[in-house]
């Protein structure tokens, strides 16, 4: 942990029989991978981020520009591996870290030399969460990335954009023990839905699409709700962890069908779950690799990898900002004292998602709400108020320095307690005719 995504190099092998897998082989290894339990010890983040010239927010990078600096920075010796979204995004992932405090310090490094090696080619970084100006342009041509790209079209502009134009931080902690409780891998994955909407309206930082207010705080969000919940939706909570996930990620439709190189075009099928796949065995025969793959090209609000990847929470302005969401986060989970006043906080906030049968995160009613009105929800902004308040407290007991307890309680004090978010500082800038990421770097909270 953490681990790649869909956009990962990852090239299908020759299929031999001893590696193809049936229904029942592929529902044990779902089943056996999906939460990795024991007691919470490692934290890690990873960081998406705009790419653009200073001052040009709006400007496509010209390619080889773009081509230079990333190649610069895959010869770099950092602690977090690099890659390369679809739309030229760029993204950081930590190593699993001890400690809060040794994920932050090992990411703040890569990051001042990653920001170093762009500036020598006259280009930075800006955290937000959907690109505000630039309209999607997939700039990476391979197999894969042209199957995702045919596989979400068919649902609507939504995925383009997901691929081209969006930037996330993702939080990534144990699953938790296997016993019940506030560490237990169970509540843990509830809190994180629960909580997971209070995310959302806390740290949206999307408001703007094409220079214009979409109205909703978090676009990202909505660009998310806006792709087929096969494939971006949540499992329901009210069946045990390990069986939710299995069934949904077995129901879930096949993105693509890979070939080894050279062998042309990845088949892109149309309504094809991998359980029938594994019952049909056709095109070919499902992998062991196949179903590593598929399980990657499943987009929700959580993701359970053996850890749990939280996925919700929009890139942040400037160089530190994501250190507040990653630190609230990690503080509310692995607190004993700090989850279980989250949860209490959050709980009622599930009368909001509907009765059994309504759509599943991020799709439901409440979830939407946070991402068209951020803390300005009456009922988000409480919980919020409360949560910031409980990591607040929680952060000494697990060892954070002082300027991350400090960052956290300055957010709390004049985003959360105002019933604000970053994407009010974005519109506040646009009425006032500042063009968003003219500055990048600066923290609009300084």
């Amino acid at each position: 942990m953490p681990e790649g995504d869909c956009t990962e190099h990852r090239t299908a092998r020759r299929t031999k029989a001893r590696d193809t897998v049936s229904e029942a082989e592929v529902e044990a290894l779902v089943r056996g991978i999906c939460f990795k339990t024991g007691p919470p010890r490692t934290t890690g983040v990873e960081l998406e981020w705009l790419v653009h010239a200073p001052g040009a927010p709006h400007l496509p990078v010209p390619a080889a520009r773009r081509e230079a600096a990333y190649a610069a920075l895959r010869a770099l010796p950092l602690h977090s591996s690099v890659t390369v979204e679809p739309g030229g995004q760029l993204e950081l992932s930590s190593l699993p870290a001890a400690s809060l405090t040794e994920c932050i310090s090992a990411m703040r490094a890569d990051l001042a030399v990653v920001r170093d090696v762009l500036r020598s080619h006259h280009l930075t970084l800006s955290g937000v969460g959907a690109d505000p100006w630039r309209p999607p342009s997939r700039v990476l041509r391979e197999p894969r990335y042209d199957a995702l790209e045919s596989c979400l079209d068919r649902g609507g502009p939504a995925g383009r954009r997901m691929m081209c134009s969006t930037a996330s931080v993702q939080i990534c902690l144990d699953a938790g023990h296997e016993e019940p409780g506030p560490l237990g891998y169970a509540r843990r994955w509830r809190l994180a839905h629960l909580l997971g909407p209070v995310l959302v309206a806390a740290f949206a930082n999307s408001p703007l699409q094409d220079g214009r207010p979409t109205g909703w705080r978090s676009t990202r969000q909505a660009v998310w709700a806006g792709i087929e919940p096969g494939r971006s939706g949540a499992p329901p909570l009210d069946v045990e962890p390990r069986e939710a996930w299995t069934r949904h990620a077995l129901d879930a439709p096949v993105m693509c069908v890979r070939r080894e190189p050279g062998e042309g075009p990845w088949t892109v099928p149309e309504g094809m779950s991998f359980r029938a796949w594994a019952r049909r065995g056709a095109p070919r025969r499902p992998t062991r690799e196949d179903l590593a793959y598929h399980l990657t090209t499943l987009f929700p609000p959580v993701r359970p990898r053996g850890h749990l990847e939280l996925r919700m929470v929009d890139a942040q302005p400037g160089e530190d900002g994501w250190i507040v969401p990653l630190a609230v986060t990690s503080a509310l989970f692995d607190d004993p004292e700090a989850a279980e006043t989250a949860y209490r906080a959050v709980k009622p906030l599930a009368e909001r998602s509907g009765p059994p049968g309504s759509p599943a995160a991020p799709h439901s009613p409440l979830w939407l709400d946070a991402a068209r009105h951020g803390p300005a929800d009456p009922e988000l902004r409480e919980a919020a108020v409360v949560c910031f308040a409980a990591a607040v407290d929680a952060l000494p007991r697990l060892g954070a320095p002082a300027s991350v307890r400090d960052a956290v309680a300055t957010y709390a004090a004049q985003y959360v307690a105002r019933g604000r978010c970053p994407a009010d500082d974005l519109l506040d800038g646009l009425r006032d005719g500042r063009r968003p990421l003219d500055t990048p770097g600066k923290d609009s909270r300084r």
